[in-house]
């Protein structure tokens, strides 16, 4: 494909906060466009006042941003185009609606919506299509004053040509849609304001997109915008009908279609718990494409350097929780450790941080930061890895507790302590030493003596390397929660 020839957009509504299958959308067009040296357009669709809100498309722009999506037009950088908000196009839907009108390829129509449920009703039972029938496709003058004399409202249709329409989808291969399932169309409503019928591949049609790649859900409109834009072509308005590639469902639980109201498609909730854009990203790239059958961890450059619309699968995608971990966890040990020491520091004061501001100690964090970021599946788990260092004493959780002080606990303790005081604390291998002498004495192995220790000194059972987080707290700080727990055993 020639380079520039190809002309994308992302055209998502700012309704409420991005979900990952729009995200999914974004990127393989993003990815796309710039595997073909191509324009990526991004455009928002706010005619639904009722629905669309600022707050959200704020939300939308700084979602891009975070995720490292640029865009080649579109809000705040305009270009050849503008205006990229529909809301602000207005007039040219409403003057290219009037256009079909007068070229007869569009027409008003008077049925109210009771009528129309009738006639459904009607064909459903029939065994008939139960699309729109054309009652009103060649509406006479006479029938149009006396529906206006009745006060009734009308709105535009697009008028379908009688004819079969096949495409080539990128995805899919060649789908055919037979006039009887793809009746006449709504355009423009009651009260004159456009609807995405129109709008959508109007502002594809100026903006000379070359390809169309949207989710699946939209696959049935397909034939009604080829329609369309043919009729645009016969304007002058159009200079051709893009290419269609429909992408696949992104399943959730129990295999339904993942939707905004499912939690784990909420973009924000990534962003929180510490995803990492390229390693959210690098798992939204496998529904549906694979870099290769061997290869699941990949850099955004790699993906955009293979990506090609043809090698996307177009059967369902599930979204697997487990495995987007597991490859953001990848993704945080690729980072050098003074860029994760940086990545981490949101999550490392207020709100997330328990510990007081002025005992936070930059010395210790950069020390622990090479072992926390080993074991980190998400960002924000660091909170919890490394707060027996920054608070006064652990965090009590009580499983914990329960679970590492079983009988004979406090000899064990009494021994390590006994043990660390005197061992060599420049080195984990010593103190390490210490607590293995401490577990043969009272014939325990490596694993179980080593538990108390830990409960004693950081809270839980599970955490970072133990003697490598000893050694950074320092002796004295061990030593005083050993005494802790020796006096809370006793008690």
């Amino acid at each position: 494909m020639a380079n520039g020839s190809v002309r994308v957009r992302f055209c998502p509504s700012p309704t409420g906060n991005p979900h990952v299958g729009l995200v999914r959308t974004a990127l393989f067009n993003w990815a796309f466009a710039r595997h073909t040296g191509g324009t990526f357009v991004f455009r928002i669709e706010d005619t639904d006042a009722a629905r669309d809100s600022e707050e959200s498309y704020e939300q939308l722009l700084d979602s891009l941003r975070w995720l490292g999506f640029t865009w080649d037009e579109g809000p705040e950088i305009g270009g050849p185009h503008a205006p990229y908000r529909q809301s602000q196009r207005m007039d040219t839907y409403k003057e290219i609606a009037g256009k079909l009108l007068e070229a007869g390829r569009a027409y008003h129509c008077y049925c109210t919506a009771s009528e129309l449920e009738e006639r459904r009703d009607a064909a459903r039972a029939a065994g008939r299509p139960s699309g729109y029938d054309g009652k009103c496709r060649e509406v006479t003058s006479e029938q149009k004053e006396r529906y206006e004399a009745e006060g009734r409202e009308s709105i535009v249709r697009f008028r379908m040509p009688d004819e079969t329409i096949t495409f080539t989808d990128l995805v899919r291969g060649e789908l055919t849609f037979t006039p009887e399932n793809v009746p006449d169309y709504g355009i423009v409503r009651a009260n004159g304001a456009p609807l995405y019928t129109l709008v959508n591949p109007v502002d594809d049609a100026l903006m000379e997109i070359t390809h169309v790649l949207r989710g699946e859900d939209l696959l049935s409109s397909t034939p009604r915008q080829i329609a369309l834009y043919k009729a645009l072509m016969e304007l002058g308005i159009a200079k051709s009908v893009p290419q269609f590639g429909h992408l696949p469902y992104v399943m959730g639980e129990g295999n339904k279609k993942l939707s905004k109201r499912d939690p784990q498609s909420s973009l924000n909730l990534y962003r929180e718990r510490g995803f990492l854009p390229e390693g959210l990203l690098n798992y939204l790239s496998l529904l549906g494409w694979s870099l290769s059958a061997d290869k699941d961890i990949f850099t955004i450059e790699e993906m955009v350097a293979a990506f090609d619309i043809a090698d996307v699968n177009p059967n369902p995608a599930r979204f697997d929780l487990k495995k987007c971990e597991a490859i953001n966890a990848d993704h945080i040990r690729m980072l050098d450790v003074k860029e994760f020491t940086e990545r981490c520091a949101p999550w490392l004061k207020a709100p997330f941080a328990p510990w007081a501001p002025e005992d936070f100690d930059e010395t210790k964090w950069e020390a622990i930061a090479p072992h926390a970021q080993t074991r980190l599946r998400v960002l924000s788990e660091i909170t919890e890895n490394v707060d027996f260092l920054f608070l006064p004493e652990p965090v009590e959780d009580e499983a914990s507790w329960t679970k590492a002080m079983k009988e004979g606990s406090d000899a064990l303790l009494r021994t390590a302590r006994e043990k660390l005081e005197s061992a060599d604390w420049t080195s984990p291998e010593s103190l390490k030493e210490a607590v293995l002498a401490a577990g043969e004495t009272h014939g325990l192995k490596l694993g179980k003596a080593q538990a108390p220790v830990r409960v004693a000194v950081t809270g839980r059972t599970v955490g970072l390397p133990l003697f490598e987080s000893l050694e950074i707290l320092g002796k004295e700080k061990t030593l005083a929660r050993i005494d802790a727990a020796l006096a809370k055993l006793a008690a």
